[in-house]
């Protein structure tokens, strides 16, 4: 008999294996997931009960159960082929039931997140371009401080999903370092490892949002619990023992796929870990993470409880299912350009200019400094921009003390000349607004940093970024190659973004040369060429019709002779 049912299994698993469960998941279909645990086989049915709830396409719910060990477990499946939807975490100063949070955030789902104490978390929490909690660094057991590195669930800018180690070296998100394996510990190790070195390690440089916890449950779509690995021995989450249980897992076709199961309680034990990471990897999980569970976990639509939390426990984060508004991101501009004062098209005027010794410079020339004095010496920076059109004009300088407080850029915009005066003592080292204008796409268009400032000893100058969101400088683009003007290879953004059916791609060539431009889907398939021959330096804008292609996320890619870049794009139908 119980061959017979081993085989049923296998046969089970083969068949899931080649039509995973999430296509599988029709209102109100039963599907059956097996595994074996100490030789006694056990059945969890699934139903799904989306229509119980007000939720937009590609949000489902599923609600499975077993008679013997009794469990009850819930699991949503977030679509995220869908570009209307997205995850992204919640943090907030006072912790929250999930209803209560879910709902003030305007969530249409959320789970738990992670582990936490009192109204801090201990595992990461990461809005678009801010860290707002970090994974712990290190534990204390056993009166030793062991360095850790722990799990982490992200989406990255490409909505595509991972699963990963990682390790915080300060508090931004280039701080943020991915490793392949956790450090080798075992069980109650009584030594504790060096802490965790950069150059072992790979910068996260493509996150976009996440969410810490662990340990791991399966990674490169193998069952993989890293427990003693990741010091979750002597934190009161057991590897074995049923147990409320939260998990956050992804699939192969970017479904986020999130559990909850409940536990100690008469209608629901609970499950282990090894359980937990086989039923996510039965939902067709490549990767998976466990979140903080017991009393915290929790699975809420809007204002309401899904599951039945033993606690109903205040937590203070959360991973919530949002509309991609949510996501608060900026727009990407559909012109950029960055003048560094090493670069043809910025000119020093008058002696005197010498490098700063200060580090925090953009690119690879050095902040150029001069003394204050008045206004005979400059430095001139000519964008050639492509169209009339309005521009944001960011500076970029090293602050220092000694710096002017009223350093003077000098704009030369269409019609007219405004003078911003920065105050260049702080905000150093990276990108701040000047001001927004209305520039004439001629060579009549000059920013000047001037020294003639009254306060401090020196004026600084550095970099400087143009950007444009006005569809003027798509719809009135000047290809016009002439010897006067000067470009830079450049792939902008297209417009619009996300669109249906068409959108315009924009470059620009520095020089003569055979230019290739592809569309590529996110399997890396070509889809279609756009460009295939040799062109002269200029602007030029390119026309994609998608009517043939499915809703979803696309790459398009130019190559020239010896450069090439590539950037994503949104198509709704």
């Amino acid at each position: 008999m119980l061959h017979h049912l081993l085989k049923a299994i296998l046969l089970l698993r083969s068949f899931l294996a080649k039509n995973k469960p999430y296509t599988l998941m029709k209102t109100y279909l039963f599907f059956l997931l097996f595994f074996v645990e100490a030789g006694i086989s056990q059945t969890i049915t699934w139903q799904d009960v989306t229509s119980n709830y007000t939720l937009p396409t590609g949000i489902k719910v599923f609600h499975g159960s077993r008679p013997s060990p009794i469990l009850s477990i819930w699991c949503l499946d977030v679509d995220l082929n869908n570009s209307k939807l997205a995850i992204r975490p919640y943090i907030s100063g006072t912790s929250m039931t999930l209803p209560s949070f879910t709902s003030s955030v305007g969530a249409y789902a959320a789970i738990n997140g992670g582990f936490f104490g009192g109204a801090s978390s201990f595992s990461s929490v990461i809005y678009p371009n801010e860290v707002k909690a970090t994974n712990v660094q290190s534990l204390t057991r056993n009166t030793f401080s062991y360095p850790v590195i722990r799990s982490f669930f992200g989406m990255n800018k490409n909505r595509t999903l991972s699963v990963d180690w990682i390790y915080h070296f300060g508090n931004s998100m280039s701080d943020i370092y991915t490793f392949p394996q956790p450090l080798p510990y075992i069980y109650n190790d009584p030594s504790p490892r060096s802490a965790p070195t950069k150059a072992n390690g790979i910068v996260y440089s493509d996150l976009l949002v996440g969410i810490g916890g662990g340990p791991m449950l399966i990674k490169n779509d193998s069952i993989k619990i890293t427990y003693n690995q990741e010091v979750m021995w002597g934190s009161g989450v057991g590897e074995t023992n049923s147990d409320p249980r939260t998990a956050v897992g992804f699939t192969a076709n970017n479904h986020v796929i999130m559990i909850t199961a409940d536990g100690r309680q008469a209608g629901s034990d609970g499950v282990g870990l090894p359980e937990l990471a086989e039923i996510m990897k039965n939902l067709g999980c490549i990767g998976a993470i466990n979140l903080d569970g017991g009393g915290s976990t929790q699975m809420a639509v809007q204002n309401q409880y899904i599951n039945s939390p033993s606690e109903q426990r205040a937590v203070p984060a959360i991973l919530a299912v949002v509309h991609t508004d949510s996501l608060n991101l900026p727009k990407e501009p559909l012109f950029q350009k960055i003048i560094d004062t090493g670069d043809s098209n910025a000119t020093a005027l008058g002696g005197g200019w010498f490098e700063s010794a200060n580090p925090g410079f953009w690119g690879s020339t050095k902040s150029q400094l001069h003394g204050i004095g008045n206004g005979s010496t400059s430095y001139e920076f000519r964008p050639h921009l492509p169209a009339k059109a309005t521009y944001n004009v960011y500076g970029w300088w090293v602050a220092s003390s000694n710096r002017s407080t009223d350093t003077p850029f000098i704009v030369n915009r269409n019609g007219g000349t405004d003078t911003v005066r920065v105050d260049q003592t702080a905000n150093g080292s990276s990108w701040r607004l000047v001001g927004t204008f209305e520039f004439s796409g001629t060579n009549s268009d000059k920013v000047t940093i001037s020294d003639a400032a009254k306060t401090n000893s020196y004026v600084v100058a550095d970099a400087l970024k143009f950007e444009s969101f006005d569809p003027n400088v798509i719809t009135s683009v000047n290809e016009d190659a002439s010897a006067e003007k000067v470009f830079s290879f450049e792939l902008f953004q297209n417009y619009p973004n996300p669109f249906n059916p068409t959108t315009s791609i924009r470059y620009s060539l520095s020089k003569e040369t055979t230019v290739l431009v592809k569309i590529f889907n996110t399997l890396g398939s070509e889809i279609k060429t756009l460009v295939n021959e040799r062109q002269t330096p200029g602007v030029y804008t390119v026309r994609f019709d998608a009517s043939s292609l499915s809703s979803g996320l696309y790459f398009y890619h130019i190559r020239t002779s010896d450069q090439n870049k590539t950037k994503s794009m949104m198509f709704i139908k």
